[in-house]
């Protein structure tokens, strides 16, 4: 299936209806909202400001809504007084998207748009990101994983068609790793940082991780941080700031996630970063048998540790197609 038979895909699930859609201004949903603008019977942009975003975020979505000529509303949700959420326990993401969640439901319900969704797309599902439980949960519609679309696709049609989107809009809170408290100390650190290596390169994806006394820059384009003396001021600003060593990831960050099975001679595996809660797995597929440990479909086994095996395929794009039907199926555990 090609890109364009994708997107006709999503089109088909929002056309006529009155879609509200969780809006971050990322390339997800930003797509989402431009398809339901053409040919949705009405669209509501909802945005959450939990006070943890990049610089420039919440002018970013009211520019993109504007733009698309949708309604747009944003909720004020201050993460500063959740101490749970503060606590930054493994589980965070799962808590922030509950939060979130919630209050777009009820925004939606409101203003009389039953039919919501996000921009989680296929290749999210191959990720460590436990907020699709909620996605589930509250029952919001997905219709780029219904058209099996990944990341790399969507950028690429929003490249193709000029569609204009932010590449930062990743919590900041994520920069910290988990099980070591989240601070709004820490969080003005991370967020100044970001915005000095944003201000001095060409860089449009900044990370700065905050691990105590090291930061650990990432971005989407190392020749940047490396040119013209560039890592040595950026080196003195951030140990202005508190840290003690700043270190330069030399993978790039790259958003262009897309999904690649080990594949060969009709048979293939993947790993996923995550393990599988069997249980309630089973109530979503067909099972022909189950042990202590997987589960077992008519041609793909499916073990409790994330790994994901298939046989009996005629190809690749057979075995492809399989494979992301099952995805949608999963969940997770925590």
């Amino acid at each position: 299936m090609n890109l364009e038979d994708k997107i006709d895909i999503v089109k088909d699930i929002l056309k006529g209806e009155k879609v509200a859609i969780g809006f971050s201004g990322g390339a997800d949903s930003t797509l989402m909202a431009y398809l339901s603008s053409e040919v949705a019977k009405d669209t509501l942009a909802v945005t959450i400001n939990n006070h943890l975003f990049p610089t420039g975020f919440i002018e970013n979505t009211q520019k993109t809504a504007k733009s698309f000529g949708i309604r747009h509303e944003i909720i004020d949700i201050n993460f500063y007084d959740d101490e749970t959420f503060l606590s930054n326990t493994s589980s965070r993401c799962h808590t922030c998207r509950n939060i979130m969640y919630s209050q777009i439901k009820r925004v939606a319900h409101e203003n009389g748009f039953d039919f919501i969704c996000d921009g989680n797309n296929i290749s999210d599902l191959v990720a460590d990101r436990p907020g699709i439980l909620i996605t589930y949960d509250n029952g919001f519609k997905t219709p780029f994983i219904e058209a099996r679309l990944t990341s790399k696709e969507i950028h690429e049609y929003l490249d193709m068609n000029n569609i204009p989107y932010s590449r930062s809009t990743t919590c900041l809170a994520t920069r910290i790793p988990t099980c070591t408290p989240a601070t709004k100390e820490k969080i003005d650190r991370i967020s100044y940082c970001e915005d000095y290596i944003l201000a001095r390169t060409n860089c449009e994806i900044v990370k700065v991780r905050d691990n105590g006394e090291l930061g650990i820059v990432e971005v989407d384009n190392v020749s940047e941080i490396l040119s013209d003396n560039q890592f040595n001021q950026i080196n003195g600003e951030l140990k202005r700031q508190g840290f003690r060593k700043v270190a330069l990831n030399l993978s790039q960050i790259d958003d262009n996630e897309y999904i690649k099975l080990d594949y060969d001679e009709g048979s293939f595996s993947y790993q996923l970063p995550f393990t599988i809660n069997l249980k309630e797995t089973k109530k979503q597929l067909e099972i022909i048998n189950k042990t202590k440990d997987k589960l077992k479909l008519e041609n793909i086994i499916i073990y409790e540790n994330g790994l994901i095996k298939g046989n009996d395929f005629n190809d690749y794009e057979e075995a492809l197609d399989e494979f992301m039907n099952v995805l949608s199926k999963l969940r997770r555990n925590i």
